[in-house]
Order: structure tokens, then sequence, then C-alpha cells
């Protein structure tokens, strides 16, 4: 995204607190992320770094304490009932588990179709919209009338993303959408997102804890420790060069295929953490 670009989404000095009003435990702390049209925002960060917090705000899920988020100019931040159903024709989210984040009592054409039934999209198109989809998405059409017990977990996040671009969004959080799926699963799953970020022009806010994955599909990176962005930039850079010793932390926890260079990087992140400790 060049300087000069309006960011399609705008987060700025966002707080975001956990318990009682009396006492109240900080979980983000104004945080500030941009993610411009047909970008791949990658936010990076261990489990309870915050950054499935953040895309939770975005999203409506959890209260804002303080700070803004906008989305197309338009300010979003307390957005409720009809405001923020309208939402969902533009803001889609793709969750972790393939597993638990379908119906398993829907067949697969009730799946997709239900948000367009939602939206009140007549079903003529809806029937088509959902074809569309499933070619989009590589899977046949005669999946429609299965439930997702009779799919591998890689065929369900398929479907979770058909589901997610059904209404044609203009940005797709995905909340480690590959973690939970084998090693080759994970590869063709991410060369499916980047086609359809190709295709559809959609944009990306591509949560994970893992900075080889989102080297593979981001173009920025923003990288979260503690409830704070500790280090944001071009997603190269970061990952090949990264200049916080938290982000230096994720990328030599990253596994890798060669075994001499994962022996480096296991002695490099050892190393690492003896460093943190110390301080």
């Amino acid at each position: 995204m060049s300087a000069t670009t309006k960011p399609l989404l705008e987060v700025n000095d966002l707080v975001v607190e956990y318990g009682t009003r009396r006492k109240p435990a900080r979980v983000l702390h104004e945080v500030s992320l941009a993610v411009g049209a047909g970008e791949c925002v990658g936010l990076v960060g261990e489990s309870g770094s915050g950054k499935s917090t953040l895309g939770k705000a975005i999203l409506g899920l959890v209260p804002v304490a303080g700070g803004r988020i906008s989305f197309d100019g338009r300010d979003i931040t307390h957005a409720k009932g009809r405001e923020r159903r309208a939402l969902a024709s533009d803001i889609q989210v793709v969750f972790q588990d393939p597993y638990g984040s379908l119906d398993p009592l829907m067949t697969i054409g009730d799946i997709l179709a239900e948000p367009l039934a939602t939206a009140g999209t007549g079903k003529r198109e809806a029937k088509s919209l959902v074809a569309e989809m499933l070619d989009r998405v590589s899977l046949p059409r005669n999946v429609l009338e299965r439930y997702p017990s009779e799919f591998s977990g890689g065929q369900r996040q398929r479907i979770a993303i058909a589901r997610a671009l059904v209404r044609r969004p203009r940005l797709i959080i995905c909340d480690e959408p590959v973690s939970a799926l084998d090693l080759t699963t994970q590869a063709t799953i991410l060369e499916l997102l980047i086609e359809l970020q190709r295709d559809t022009g959609v944009s990306y806010l591509f949560v994970s804890h893992d900075l080889g994955v989102v080297r593979r599909v981001c173009h920025r990176v923003a990288v979260m420790y503690r409830g704070n962005l500790v280090e944001t930039g071009d997603g190269e850079q970061i990952t090949r060069e990264p200049q916080h010793a938290y982000s230096r932390r994720l990328l030599t926890a990253s596994p890798i295929a060669d075994p001499a260079g994962q022996a480096e990087r296991r002695q490099a992140w050892l190393e690492l953490r003896q460093e943190s400790a110390a301080v």
C-alpha cells in the first residue's frame, strides 16, 4: 500500500480490555494498523499476544475500550445491530478450526446459501453464486447435498473459504486458517488464498503464529507481543531481517524442511531465549 493510498481498513490506537470495569485487564495497548485494497497484511504473534482479539474487535465480537476502527473511511468501532449486519457484505472471516466452524446439521448447499438468504438474495441468483464459489475453491458441485462430516479438514476449509467469499466481501479476516491442517494441505490452502486474492482483489488480514506461513501470502507483516505492535514492515524484510528481538524469536521458531538449517534455527532460538531470560 503506497503512502498516498487510502486504507480500506484502518485501526487507530485501539484498546481492548477484559474483566470488570473496576478491575480491567488490558489486552490491546493502543494498536494501530492499516490494510489497503487488494493487500494481504499478516498479523503475527504467539498465543496470547492479542492478534485474534484484534480480529474479533474488527468483527464486533469484543467491545472496544478506546481508539477507532474505520472501514472505507467510515467509523465502525461500535457498530451494532443493523449496521453491523450490513457490514457482513464487506467483511467476512475464515476461522481456524475447519471442524468447528461449519454446522454439522446443515448440508454444504445450505451452509453456502445461508449468508445470501440473510442478505435477501433471490434463490436463482444464490444458486448461481454458490456454484461459482464451489468452482473457485475447486470443489465439485455434487457436494451440495452432503454434510461437513463427509469431508477432510482441507476440504472443510475450502468450504469455509467459499462461504466467506459468497457475498463478495472486500476484506476477509483469516484467523489462523491453516494451523489445524497438515503441512501438505496447508500449502494447497495458502496457494488457493493467493489465487483468490489475485482473481477477486479481496483484502486479507491474515492472523498467524508462524512467520514462515505469512511470508508466503502477505505483502506486509505486523508483529504483536503482549498486546502491542512491536514491528511492522514489508513482509520480505521482516521475515528475512527482523529488527525486534521478539520477531527474531518467532522467525527462529518457524520450521523449515532442511534438517541442517532447522538445527541452526533451533540453536539460534535457544540463544535468543537465553538472552531474553537474562534481561
